[in-house]
């Protein structure tokens, strides 16, 4: 396949830096349309609405709706001849197979993947803690993602990535200035003489963590606060994926790269045949 129109939507909003920064990187070759939210739509998953408003945006168009209506109305209405659809950059990591249904940058490309066509969602990680959604960030942050995010737009579809892979789930870590470049921006396509402004960080390609750890805490007041432990274990020492996995990866300071293709895939024997053979008979009715 080849890549010559681009949907570009995210789930924090059409005015995010992530989404500029790619916007800019790729539409520098690249013939790429925004059909992204008004505003943050953040884990919302593959929530859809029946009607959407749609404004018309410097980059292409704004929707009060999910990051699925998004897909929806761009691949089916404003962008009907896109090649490939690309969501992100989300500030804040996707990492890990429990997150991939509620993430609304993964569900944008899961739900472009059903309409047959392709998607790269990027994300990156966002150091912190339980606050790291707080943090103000530069949109030099996301050179990585923005530079791995245009490098796999440019080859994977020719190296065939998108035969076997309905999606890539891309997730890298927050860039941070090289030693001796005096803090200077990296340019988010990759060139330019600012490119050695953040040095480039190695790519894996990975499989989504299995680890799963959820909590629930009931408080005095009746209510129950929910939180997820593992932004507090994001350390070499103690995250607890091998070397393969995607948060390892971002943790070893590297850009993860998931091939994934869409859920829900039946299984032929899940020993139901028996079971549904009998259903309804005078014996299972008694």
């Amino acid at each position: 396949m080849s890549v010559e129109r681009i949907l570009l939507t995210n789930d924090d909003g059409v005015d995010a830096a992530g989404l500029r920064g790619l916007y800019d990187a790729l539409a520098a070759d690249y013939d790429v349309v925004t059909v992204a939210p008004t505003g943050d739509r953040s884990s919302i998953g593959r929530a859809i609405s029946a009607d959407v408003e749609v404004a018309d945006h410097e980059l292409g168009y704004a929707v009060d709706g999910t990051p699925v209506d998004c897909v929806v109305a761009g691949l089916d209405e404003l962008v009907p001849d896109a090649d490939l659809v690309v969501a992100g950059c989300n500030e804040g990591a996707n990492l890990g197979a429990y997150t991939l249904g509620r993430s609304g940058t993964v569900s944008a490309v899961v739900e472009g993947a059903f309409f047959g066509v392709p998607g790269i969602a990027a994300s990156m990680y966002v150091p912190g803690g339980d606050d790291w959604w707080k943090r103000e960030l530069p949109p030099e942050s996301f050179a990585h993602a923005v530079r791995a995010t245009r490098f796999l737009v440019d080859e994977a579809p020719a190296a065939g990535a998108f035969e076997r892979a309905d999606y890539l789930n891309v997730n890298a870590p927050m860039a941070e200035p090289a030693e001796g470049d005096g803090g200077g921006a990296a340019a988010a396509d990759g060139s330019g003489p600012s490119d050695a402004a953040v040095d480039p960080a190695p790519m894996r390609v990975t499989a989504p963590s299995e680890w799963y750890g959820m909590e629930a805490t009931r408080g005095e007041d009746g209510g129950v606060a929910i939180s997820d432990p593992i932004w507090g274990r994001m350390t070499p020492a103690d995250v607890p994926d091998p070397v393969g996995t995607d948060r390892r990866a971002v943790v070893d300071g590297e850009v993860s790269v998931s091939p994934l293709s869409v859920p829900h895939a039946a299984e032929s024997d899940a020993g139901l045949d028996e079971l549904a053979s009998r259903y309804g008979s005078s014996k299972t009715e008694e």
